[in-house]
């Protein structure tokens, strides 16, 4: 899976997005002439190379006439979808511009509608937005994730007074994101940079099973002395779960062997999606678990539950990644009665798992291994596998599922 990394060590922001993404190799030209589609008024954007200690860096300027124009939401979503971008483009640009939004009303106490962008509702910030979108697209990217994000320290002047670091809405911005602060001063995550990474990215923190292709910089435009403020984002492949290339055993204990006993997980933010219904049948919810799975849900439950007039009814559970949310929320309204579903992001901590192949009785037999501090914690035989042998034996699943995990330790050990 074609996967973006956003290392975030000098924080981030809309053009520190842009340049990176043309330090990683997409056609500036090409780049530009899918942000004219966006047919808003004449602007310039300028790509230069520049060093910061002594890191080879893009850093991007865009620049367009001045502006006192306060926008709305309403507005630059007008101006994104009338425009003649991909439906994907204008998709993540929206729902960037949407999540700021957010974060703003609740910082005001006011309904998003309301809500007049300052800074980031600039045409300079608009095309910093659509561009990165324009971006992913061209790159291919289907995943995404990111680091823990350096924020910087000390205070910004904003249009509303002087704020610290992070400022509020970037607080919200970040919420359920692990941030850190340092000795450097000055605002390194802006709100552009914080509403991209955080509308797209699935996971921050530690990636696993990522091959990395390339390494490219965006350049920030302020200077230090001995830190480079720069943008790190890696090119690569992260396999799916079911795309996982089975190991031998001897490999992965040579690489238990070498790890540390630092405790290590992935932090991911999932979407859980809920509604309860009524007055569905069974066969009817038996047919959107097959549903959800198929179009991508991580995880699909049932829980009985007692609802208004003592009617016993069913509460539907369905956890998925931030892009499936729209698909599986649609699968809920035209399968199923519900008139509305509650969304919560949640955030999830996971163990690197591998699958090791283990010689036994019954041929080679693939393994679901999961480690935490570097160790086995967790093994377990793949379903389709020993169900296969059950039905060819006159052994049930549980003695084949035994039989298998004591030649795994017994393999181990050796």
């Amino acid at each position: 899976m074609k996967t973006l990394y956003f290392d975030c060590f000098a924080g981030a922001s809309g053009n520190m997005i842009l340049g990176a993404l043309v330090a990683l190799g997409i056609d500036k030209n090409e780049l530009i002439e899918k942000i004219n589609l966006l047919n808003v008024s004449r602007f310039e954007i300028v790509f230069r190379e520049v060093d910061r200690s002594g890191i080879k860096a893009f850093h991007v300027e865009v620049k367009v006439a001045d502006e006192n124009t306060h926008r709305h939401l309403h507005t630059i979503e007008k101006i994104i979808n009338n425009s003649r971008l991909s439906d994907l483009v204008k998709k993540r640009a929206v729902a960037i511009f949407t999540k700021l939004a957010e974060a703003e009303a609740k910082v005001h106490g006011i309904e998003t509608e309301k809500v007049h962008f300052h800074e980031v509702g600039a045409m300079d910030a608009i095309v910093d937005v659509v561009g990165a979108c324009i971006g992913f697209e061209m790159l291919g990217i289907e995943k995404f994730a990111c680091s823990k994000i350096h924020v910087g320290s000390g205070f910004v002047n904003m249009a509303h007074g002087k704020f610290p670091v992070p400022p509020p809405a970037v607080s919200e911005l970040l919420q359920n994101v692990p941030i850190y602060s340092t000795e450097i001063e000055g605002e390194l995550i802006t709100p552009t940079g914080a509403a991209i990474i955080s509308t797209v990215c699935e996971s921050f923190g530690i990636i696993s099973n990522f091959k990395i292709e390339k390494t490219a910089y965006g350049a920030g435009t302020r200077e230090y002395e001995s830190f480079p403020n720069v943008l790190r984002l890696f090119l690569g492949e992260t396999e799916n779960a079911s795309d996982k290339k089975s190991k031998s055993l001897d490999e992965v204990v040579a690489k238990e062997n070498k790890t540390s006993n630092k405790y290590e997980y992935e932090t991911g933010n999932l979407i859980l999606l809920e509604t309860n219904l009524d007055d569905n049948s069974p066969q009817t919810l038996g047919f959107v678990m097959e549903r959800a799975f198929e179009s991508g849900a991580l995880d699909c439950w049932f829980t009985s539950i007692q609802m208004k007039k003592n009617r016993p009814a069913t509460l539907v559970s369905i956890l998925c990644e931030r892009e499936k949310r729209e698909v599986l929320s649609e699968l809920l309204f035209t399968e199923t009665t519900t008139l509305g579903i509650r969304v919560l992001e949640i955030e999830r901590n996971s163990l690197p798992r591998e699958i090791v192949k283990v010689q036994t009785e019954f041929g080679e037999v693939d393994v679901k291994i999961a480690r935490f501090g570097g160790k086995f914690v967790n093994a377990k035989p793949e379903y389709e596998q020993i169900r296969k042998i059950a039905l060819k034996s006159n052994k049930t699943i549980k003695e084949i599922e035994t039989e298998i995990l004591e030649k795994f330790n017994e393999q181990k050990e050796k």
